[in-house]
């Protein structure tokens, strides 16, 4: 009897003992934005439109992409409605941070800097930095490596992995930034400027546009850069979801009707040009 009484308080005491850390969880998860989406009915999302294909304006003033397609289904899910916050790129990890919407899907590149500030869900798309280059550089300029000497002028976007990239591993050029994506481009396309560093996804939809006019697409990827559901740190419950949405439309046909619509095709651009 004596050993048995032992065991019982030993188990009532790793209870008792464990009562603070499961309230301590519930609380936690009472706090999870997830939880805030449902009880409000909706889902805001916020996103920068303007990087093709992922967020664009169309030609009726609606903001459509594979970003777009992506948090309808995410809203879908969850049963809730789905509102689109756009917000200026450079400003938008400080926008999440002061609640001004709930998840950043911005073709936003996971990297080390971002994710001391906020955390990501499991990769959705990886792409990478291409270069469209100047028609005149055409044979000449083969790879990034060649672009990097003083006489040559390189541009990409301000605030994102294009600009990091092109001072990293470009450094010897000079370098111009733009506050969006297709006015850096059109400077290559003028002659402004030698070359233009951004995502291959982006740099195959302005290639299309433009034609070839006046541009080559080196379209060698030469940076890893996988990309990520933005959300704020501490919230478990709400990255655990986003993990297995993304796992479950990655295996049920969704995601690949949304990537072969804006990825492979180019169906949609009549709707924006």
């Amino acid at each position: 009897m004596r050993f048995v009484t032992k065991v019982v308080v030993a188990l009532l005491l790793t209870a008792f003992a464990a009562m603070p850390v499961l309230a301590a969880d519930h609380e936690l998860a009472a706090k999870s934005t997830l939880n805030e989406i449902l009880k409000r009915g909706e889902l805001r999302v916020g996103l920068d439109a303007g990087y093709m294909p992922f967020e664009m304006t169309d030609k009726k003033g609606e903001i459509v992409g594979f970003d777009v397609d992506m948090a309808k289904e995410m809203a879908k899910a969850m049963g809730v409605k789905l509102k689109i916050v756009n917000t200026d790129y450079d400003g938008i990890i400080p926008a999440l941070m002061s609640d001004k919407f709930d998840i950043i899907i911005s073709g936003m590149t996971v990297n080390q800097e971002r994710n001391l500030q906020i955390n990501f869900a499991e990769p959705y798309i990886v792409v990478g930095q291409a270069i469209l280059l100047n028609k005149k550089h055409e044979g000449t300029i083969k790879s990034y490596k060649d672009l990097n000497e003083p006489k040559y002028i390189v541009a990409s976007r301000i605030g994102t992995t294009g600009e990091q990239a092109a001072k990293r591993m470009i450094p010897k050029a000079q370098y111009k930034s733009f506050e969006k994506e297709s006015d850096g481009a059109m400077e290559v396309v003028n002659g402004q400027a030698d070359a233009f560093v951004y995502d291959l996804p982006f740099n195959v939809v302005f290639m299309a546009q433009q034609g070839g006019k006046n541009l080559v697409l080196l379209d060698k990827v030469f940076t890893y850069e996988p990309l990520g559901f933005g959300i704020k740190k501490g919230d478990p419950d709400f990255l655990n979801w986003l993990d297995n949405f993304l796992a479950q439309i990655k295996n049920d046909g969704r995601y690949d009707d949304i990537y072969n619509k804006w990825i492979k095709g180019t169906e949609w651009l009549k709707d924006v040009q």
